[in-house]
């Protein structure tokens, strides 16, 4: 029986240690009908020259001359897949992430299984802590509160996710650390919204989903082990897009009395906890500033509908 071909991309962005330890684990794979994509997103330094000639023709390597953030990024590597390659599913995988030999194989299985299901996402373990699930199997929106509920095990209250059985069940929202795409999904939904850049867009792009009728599910025999937050240093940019597009992802989808809700504990509670947070624990203003102009935008976004 043939297999369906399958673009695997991944996004390096001044991590050449990370991604050289992604691409050697994907090496290893029993799935056989599959393509690499890399996108070096600008890296400062030699990352694109250093893959190119370690790895060769195993991966196709898309040398961008800046970073155009997550977004940028991987529409560019989808679309280069979409237009050159054929594929029947994308994948999209983080470069701090290892994979199972199996993972492939597990995913593509589960999708196959029902018309309805536009994405599969893989079990997200913890790198350093191999037997603990790091992403929750429950991940969603609280739209009157604006945050994501369940996305990771800090935010159950240290209560670490557990897999009850071995069958695929839907979830609203999933991280895209490892999330097979129908290429079917891709064409009817489109591509990632680029002008999130960075944080909140696979938030946006599994509520499309969702109201576009596709489903998501987790393959409980899918692993991968992922590297905590390594792309999410407190460097400002972050600090920056994630009060920025939350206000974005808010105006977009919420209701009225939930975004009157979610006003309400923004500014009552979570900025004051922010400026507590990065000014007082940290003691990094300029971190703050960048907040704060997130924040800043973000509501500019909010009342002008952009």
């Amino acid at each position: 029986m043939n297999q369906p071909k399958v673009s695997i991309i991944t996004l390096n962005w001044n991590r050449l240690e990370d991604t050289t330890e992604c691409l050697e684990s994907l090496k290893k794979i029993t799935y056989t009908n599959y393509e690499v994509i890399v996108v070096d997103n600008g890296s400062e330094g030699n990352d694109a020259q250093v893959l190119e000639e370690r790895f060769g023709d195993y991966i196709h390597l898309i040398k961008n001359d800046r970073n155009y953030g997550t977004t940028g990024g991987m529409n560019i590597a989808m679309r280069y897949a979409l237009d050159n390659s054929n594929p029947d599913y994308l994948l999209l995988l983080d470069n701090d992430a290892v994979v199972d030999k199996n993972f492939l194989d597990e995913l593509v299985q589960v999708i196959t299984r029902d018309s309805k299901v536009g994405a599969v996402t893989a079990v997200i373990y913890s790198y350093n802590k191999p037997e603990q699930i790091q992403q929750s199997l429950s991940g969603r929106i609280n739209f009157w509160i604006g945050d994501f509920i369940g996305m990771d095990w800090f935010s159950g209250f240290f209560v670490v996710p557990t897999i009850k059985d071995n069958l695929p069940r839907e979830v609203k929202q999933a991280g895209f650390w490892c999330i097979l795409f129908k290429r079917e999904c891709i064409e009817n939904v489109g591509l990632l919204d680029r002008t999130y850049f960075i944080a909140w867009e696979t938030a946006d792009y599994c509520e499309r989903l969702g109201r576009a009728g596709y489903k998501i599910v987790y393959a409980p025999k899918a692993k991968i082990w992922h590297k905590w937050r390594t792309s999410t240093k407190i460097d400002g940019w972050a600090q920056y897009y994630h009060p920025r597009n939350r206000f974005k992802f808010m105006r977009q989808y919420a209701t009225r009395m939930q975004n009157i809700s979610f006003l309400t504990f923004f500014f009552a509670v979570h900025f004051w906890l922010a400026t507590a947070y990065y000014l007082i624990w940290l003691r990094r203003p300029r971190v703050l500033l960048s907040f704060y102009k997130g924040v800043r935008d973000g509501l500019f976004l909010f009342h002008s509908g952009g």
